[in-house]
């Protein structure tokens, strides 16, 4: 099947302006939250994100400290306070971060911490949730 130059100038535009990236993270928004009121929800997110961009502050996010913590704790669940790095790899992947350090803090003994691990997830959602940035 052909591709005219109009669907090129089309996937061309949503690429640069990451419109993929913002309906996904505003769908996951809303089957996290589920609200009353989902028109509203997305409203407010987008009206975040907006000001956000403007104040240069970080972007709306899914996932806090205590969630991180908690997909950490189902990957080491004996408390070893580390997990591998196939582990942190494909976490990482699960929480929609493409993006990621490959080479980690600790990457070489294959014990990624807690720590470690929060703050690259947390970088990586950060990322992905900035579909304002160009």
């Amino acid at each position: 099947m052909m591709t005219t130059p109009r669907e090129v100038e089309a996937e061309k535009y949503l690429e640069e302006h990451k419109i993929g990236e913002m309906m996904h993270n505003l769908m996951s928004m809303l089957f996290f939250y589920r609200p009353e009121r989902p028109r509203e929800f997305l409203i407010a997110q987008l009206e975040q994100l907006n000001a956000s961009k403007l104040s240069g502050a970080d972007s709306p996010c899914l996932f806090d400290d205590s969630n991180l913590d908690a997909v950490f704790g189902i990957l080491d669940p004996v408390n070893q306070g580390f997990i591998s790095y196939v582990q942190y790899k494909e976490a990482l992947k699960t929480l929609g971060i493409e993006k990621f350090n490959e080479h980690p803090e600790d990457f070489g003994n294959d014990r990624i911490s807690n720590e470690t691990f929060k703050r690259e997830a947390k970088e990586g959602l950060l990322r992905c949730a900035a579909t304002f940035q160009m």
